[in-house]
């Protein structure tokens, strides 16, 4: 199988790698591996049929060098600019607001939100994540999809990438099978309903991001975290900040008070960088700074029938 090719320049010194990081679920993603050398492959489901994507940097040349396989390869490489970060808008976004702030945007400069443009590529492992360990959420999206996916195209099949199943499947799996997959009664009608709707959830995407907010918490299941969760990756809204999560709010408290945050606590914190929220988020993802851990965690729940991989 032959591959479609295209060099893009980003004007920017773009960290692909940095921001392509969100698109991965877990280090055995099967849809999703990074080689030694930086090089990144992805499988990906694409309104024109599966592909397989290569993207390499190429520094001497201050480009992005893209090939893709299969019937998506071209939708692929034309929405490769959006994907790292060349529709993002900075401007309104003030570092200089807090010191910190300012402090991690001098070290990672370059970093772009990315736009996919494909929802139910990032709604189905942001609701198999709701209110569940990372290790737990993680294992259950690589069984969904080893098991119903399909092998990514041309040399991505070698290397073990998969795509994920179609809307289609995803809307037929019957509630066993699901739970056979560690997941619970509850994500899986979300799941499944939002692939029932799946055209119309695509559609968001050609909204503004509070109109695609709205959309997406309009369906069961889906809340304020979730839809954060999507409109990161698919919709590029640098205000995705995720309220809700188990950790978001302490992590990004502690990196810039020094103390602990709850969601109300956080609000009040990002209000001055509301329409850029997620950017902070994600500066402090990529510093890694996180609060102590504290007292008992969150534990995998083991009352599941599951199939082991």
């Amino acid at each position: 199988m032959l591959a479609s090719e295209r060099v893009w320049r980003s004007g920017w010194p773009c960290p692909v790698g940095q921001v392509l990081g969100p698109l991965r679920h877990g280090a055995g993603d099967p849809t999703f591996h990074r080689e030694p050398d930086g090089t990144i492959w992805r499988g990906i489901r694409t309104p024109g049929g599966p592909a397989t994507l290569r993207l390499e940097t190429l520094p001497q040349d201050g480009a992005v060098h893209g090939a893709a396989w299969g019937p998506g390869a071209g939708w692929v490489l034309d929405s490769l600019p959006a994907m790292l970060g060349a529709l993002d808008d900075g401007a309104g976004f003030d570092p200089g607001r807090h010191v910190v702030v300012e402090r991690l945007h001098r070290n990672h400069p370059h970093w772009r939100v990315p736009r996919t443009g494909l929802v139910m590529e990032a709604l189905v492992p942001a609701v198999i994540e709701q209110k569940v360990t990372g290790q737990e959420a993680f294992a259950a999206f690589r069984r969904l999809v080893r098991r119903w996916g399909e092998p990514a195209p041309g040399p991505g099949a070698t290397r073990g990438l998969h795509v994920q199943p179609t809307a289609d499947v995803l809307a037929g799996l019957p509630s066993w099978e699901w739970l056979h997959l560690g997941v619970d009664g509850a994500r899986s009608r979300t799941v499944v309903g939002a692939a029932r709707r799946a055209r119309a959830v695509e559609r968001t995407t050609s909204g503004t991001p509070g109109d695609a907010d709205r959309a997406l918490r309009s369906l069961p299941g889906i809340g304020v975290w979730t839809s954060a969760e999507i409109r990161a990756r698919a919709h590029g809204d640098p205000d995705a900040v995720s309220f809700g999560d188990y950790h978001v709010a302490q992590d990004i408290g502690y990196a810039l008070t020094g103390e602990r945050l709850d969601d109300a606590g956080l609000a009040d914190l990002l209000e001055p960088f509301r329409g850029h929220r997620y950017r902070v988020q994600r500066l402090v993802e990529l510093a890694g700074i996180g609060a102590p851990r504290r007292g008992p965690r969150m534990a995998p729940r083991k009352h599941l029938p599951v199939r082991l991989d």
